[in-house]
């Protein structure tokens, strides 16, 4: 093992810290679009009305059913190829790529919503029902209550489900590679095929990844103790 390769002058770390800069970029852009996706998949499941839960029940049994891999072939293949012939309409010709950060944040937002609708319902069904109704009866808005009661008890309970998401999420961004995004598996990939040091290049990525999974841990049992302050 060569640590000179890394940090030696001219070496490969700053390229790997940059990399593992766009894997957390890319990891925190997903997850969040997939907050937004899994809270309005959540809500349908949990309505009365039929489509909406059918709608849901199809979205989350299929997401979770397919491999993340091919979800972002789909999303980046078929995009471009609904971009090509668009393009074709104005006599565009040849293969036009999405941008593979855009493609990347989509696939993995469109993933993780699947697993966060089903973390955000069980922390609802889990809800005690008495606050809610007592919320009601004192004349809450559906906003207010929403703000005042339902966010801070659901978030309560889903954090620790969020947190194991968000770890899953961030190992899957590694796939985003495909695309030809440079994150920091492929940086890792680079680096080793260029010196020929792929047990140098590999475990440094492995710690790296290592720092982010146990910082990241850290800070959602932190998240943790703070939205169970004042519980039993």
């Amino acid at each position: 093992m060569d640590l000179l390769t890394l940090l030696g002058p001219g070496g490969w770390g700053p390229a790997l810290l940059l990399a593992a800069g766009t894997t957390v970029a890319l990891a925190v852009c997903g997850f969040l679009v997939g907050a937004v996706i899994g809270t309005g998949a959540a809500a349908a499941k949990l309505s009365g009305l039929v489509p909406l839960r059918a709608v849901a029940d199809v979205y989350t049994t299929l997401l979770r059913g397919v491999p993340d891999l091919l979800v972002i072939y789909l999303l980046y293949f078929g995009g471009s190829a609904a971009l090509g012939s668009i393009g074709a309409l104005f006599g565009a010709t040849g293969f036009i790529g999405l941008p593979p950060f855009a493609v990347g944040v989509a696939a993995l937002g469109i993933i993780s919503g699947a697993y966060q609708a089903e973390v955000f319902r069980g922390a609802y069904l889990a809800l005690d029902r008495g606050q809610i109704e007592a919320a009601r009866a004192v004349g809450m808005s559906p906003a207010l209550l929403f703000r005042r009661v339902l966010a801070p008890l659901v978030a309560r309970t889903a954090v620790p489900g969020l947190g194991n998401v968000w770890q899953i999420l961030l190992k899957d961004s590694a796939l985003v590679s495909v695309t030809g995004l440079v994150e920091l598996l492929r940086q890792a990939q680079v680096g080793a095929g260029s010196t020929r040091q792929p047990f140098t290049f590999y475990l440094a990525a492995g710690a790296l990844y290592l720092a982010i999974t146990s910082l990241s841990s850290w800070g959602f049992a932190r998240a943790e103790a703070h939205a169970r302050r004042g519980s039993p």
